[in-house]
C-alpha cells in the first residue's frame, strides 16, 4: 500500500468545538439534518438538507451502506457476593459463551469474581484480565443468549451523549440487520425508508456490507506521531451480491459512494490494487490518514468527527488536513450539530 511520507502529529488534527454544538438527541425526522456538501476539486462548500443528497447522486452510482446492528451491549448489574454495582460493555464474542468486555469499576472484577445481570437472567464469571485492561468473561444462562441480552442489556451510547435516548431505534440505521456493533454507523442514521427508495428509483444501486464497530472507535490516540498509532481490529463481511454491484459500477466508470467511514474502511480493506472488491469475511485494522491512496471510494457521506480522532484523519485523507480543518471551522461558524446525532457532510 502506498503512503506519502508523513510526520503529522495528533495535535495537527485538533480544533475548538463549542460544547453546545455536540448533538445530544436526534432530530425528529432523520433526513431533516443539515448537510454540508464539500466539492474536492473546486473546494466549493454548499449548505443543504440531507434529503437533498438526491441532487448529488447520478444514475449508475453505487452507494455502499453498513448493515451492522448495535448490540444492547451495556449491562448493569451486581457482584454476586457483595452486591457491589458493576457495568460491563461487550466488545467481542469468543468461542464457548466467552466475551471480551470492558468493566467498571475494574477493582471489583478480579479473576474468579461472579456477577449477576438482568435480575438473574445472566450470570458471569471473570476468567482473565487482558493486556488492555479489559476482561475475558464467561456467561451462564438458560435459553438463547441474544434473546436474553435484548432483555438484560442497554444500547451503549457514545460517552459524549448525556441525554437519555427515548427511542432506542434512533441509534440504529433503518437498514440495520446483523447484530455485532458496540456503536452505530452514524452516517446512515440520516436515511429514511422513503429516501432510500428514491435513491434506488433514480438508478443508483445500493450494496450492503457489514462491519461490526468496536468501542476502539471512541478511544483517543495516545501517541504523538500518528504513524505510531495501532488501530483496533473490526470484523467485516462482504457478500458476492455486494461485490458484484460494486464491481459493476466500477467497470462502467461510475462512482462508489461510501455511506460512513465504516463502509469506507471495509471497501478499502478488501479492494485490490485495480480497485475491484472480492467477497469474503475477515478482520481489518486499516488506518487511513493524509497521504493514503484510495483504491475504490470516490465520495463519502459522513458525520462530523471528534478532534484528534482517527476518523478526522480519515476524512482529511480525501482532501488534506488543512482543507478539512477549514471545512470544519466553516461548519462550526454555521452552527452545525456535531458527532453521532449531528448533521452530515457529503464529500464529493
Amino acid at each position: 500500500m502506498e503512503r506519502l511520507a508523513t510526520n503529522l502529529k495528533v495535535s495537527d488534527f485538533d480544533y475548538e468545538l463549542p460544547k453546545e454544538l455536540i448533538a445530544q438527541t436526534p432530530l425528529e425526522k432523520r433526513d431533516e439534518s443539515r448537510m454540508l456538501v464539500y466539492h474536492k476539486v473546486t473546494k466549493k462548500i454548499e449548505h443543504r438538507k440531507f434529503h437533498d443528497i438526491l441532487d448529488y447522486l447520478l444514475p449508475g452510482d453505487c452507494m455502499v451502506i453498513n448493515d451492522t446492528k448495535v448490540l444492547p451491549a451495556r449491562l448493569l448489574g451486581n457482584r454476586e457476593d457483595t452486591g457491589g454495582k458493576m457495568e460491563f460493555v461487550l466488545l467481542k464474542r469468543e468461542p464457548g459463551d466467552r466475551w471480551r468486555v470492558l468493566v467498571k469499576p475494574g477493582k471489583r472484577a478480579q479473576v474468579g469474581s461472579r456477577f449477576v445481570f438482568g435480575d438473574g437472567l445472566l450470570r458471569v464469571e471473570i476468567l482473565k484480565i487482558t493486556e488492555e485492561g479489559g476482561r475475558i468473561v464467561r456467561f451462564f444462562y438458560d435459553g438463547v443468549f441474544e434473546e436474553i441480552l435484548d432483555k438484560a442489556g442497554i444500547v451503549p451510547l457514545p460517552p459524549y451523549i448525556h441525554e437519555e435516548l427515548k427511542d432506542k431505534n434512533r441509534y440504529q440505521t433503518i437498514y440495520a440487520q446483523y447484530k455485532g456493533s458496540a456503536a452505530a454507523p452514524t452516517a446512515g442514521l440520516h436515511f429514511t425508508s422513503e429516501l432510500l427508495e428514491q435513491v434506488e428509483s433514480k438508478g443508483i444501486s445500493i450494496a450492503k456490507v457489514t462491519l461490526h464497530i468496536g468501542l476502539g472507535t471512541f478511544r483517543p490516540v495516545k501517541v504523538e506521531n500518528i504513524i505510531d498509532h495501532t488501530m483496533h481490529k473490526e470484523v467485516y463481511e462482504v457478500s458476492h451480491k455486494a461485490a458484484d454491484l460494486i464491481n459493476e459500477a466500477r467497470i462502467a466508470g461510475n462512482r462508489i459512494i461510501s455511506v460512513g467511514t465504516t463502509s469506507l474502511r471495509t471497501l478499502e480493506s478488501i479492494a485490490d490494487e485495480d480497485g475491484f472488491v472480492h467477497p469474503g469475511k475477515g478482520e481489518t485494522d486499516i488506518f487511513i490518514y493524509p497521504g493514503y491512496r484510495f483504491k475504490i471510494v470516490d465520495c463519502l457521506i459522513t458525520n462530523f468527527h471528534l478532534p484528534k480522532s482517527t476518523l478526522l484523519m480519515l476524512v482529511s485523507a480525501l482532501t488534506s488536513r488543512e482543507e478539512m480543518l477549514k471545512v470544519y471551522n466553516e461548519a462550526i461558524a454555521m452552527k452545525y450539530r456535531f458527532f453521532s446525532f449531528g448533521d452530515a457532510m457529503f464529500i464529493t
